[in-house]
Formats: C-alpha cells, structure tokens, sequence
C-alpha cells in the first residue's frame, strides 16, 4: 500500500477541505471535507491504493456535497461574515464568486485565495494543467467586470 491514511489527511487534509469549500461554500463543503474522509478511512485499503486518492475524495466529497445542495432549498455558497471577521476585500467579491460557473470558482479560489500551483489544482480535479489555467483566466476576466476593475495600462 502507498501512503498512509494519517499522511494523506496530514498532507492533504486542509487542500482537501479548501476545494470543497470552494466549490460548495463554508458550511456544505466543510462537510462534505469531513464526510469524505470519513469515507476514506473507512474504504482505506482499496482508496490507498489508487494513484490519486487525494483526487479521489475530492469526487466523493464533491457527489455528497451536489446531493445534499440538491434536496436542500439553495442557502448562499459563501455568507456573509460579520465585517470584523473579514480582511479587506472588496465588498462585492463573495458574491461575484457565486456568480461564476463552479469550475472557475473553484480553480480562482484556489490558486488564488490559497495559493495553489496551478499543478496541483489539475491533479486534485483530474484535469489538464491547461484547463485549470483556462478556467482561472475567465474567472479573473469575469470577477473583474463584474466588479468593475480596470487594469492600468502605463
């Protein structure tokens, strides 16, 4: 067997749970996070071996969480927090990110709220490198209009 399940949620846990909640908001997708390793745990000998488990609870989690969203009645992907609990952000950006599709959310979220390579983002999704690059590039495009930002061009 590869890695061991207590490495992956050590290594991975918190990416884990950052692209979920990315795709799904902070409640839905903290669950979803937890759910799917739980899931992990429990089918551990068989998900350890795969070449992508990581990826793989991400699909488990990513399925419970679009069924749960499905039968309950649509509460927002991202709530609003209380202004003290948030750093200084344009005010408009958590909803202009519910308006983007979810794979563009999830892939700007990502790279850029996170921090991920865009490398990394591909391997979790399963996708190429170049999709990931395609879906931040229309993301920003859209977040910027949106938002009405302009580049400066000098």
């Amino acid at each position: 067997m590869g890695v061991r399940f207590e490495d992956l949620v050590e290594r991975d846990g918190r990416r884990l749970r950052g692209a979920l909640v990315a795709a799904f908001g902070t409640d839905l997708g903290a669950d979803a996070a937890a759910e799917a390793l739980a899931y992990g745990w429990e089918n551990w000998e068989r998900v350890g071996r795969m070449e992508n488990p990581v990826g793989y609870l991400f699909r488990v989690g990513y399925n419970l969480a679009k069924r749960q969203r499905d039968r309950e009645s649509r509460r927002p992907l991202f709530p609003a927090p209380a202004p003290a609990d948030l750093p200084h952000v344009e005010p408009g950006l958590l909803a202009a990110l519910t308006e983007l599709t979810e794979s563009q959310r999830i892939a700007v979220v990502l790279v850029h709220a996170y921090g991920w390579p865009l490398i990394e983002v591909a391997e979790l999704l399963e996708v190429s490198h170049s999709t990931v690059r395609t879906h931040v590039a229309r993301a920003l495009e859209q977040l910027q209009a949106q938002l009405e930002v302009h580049q400066d061009v000098d």
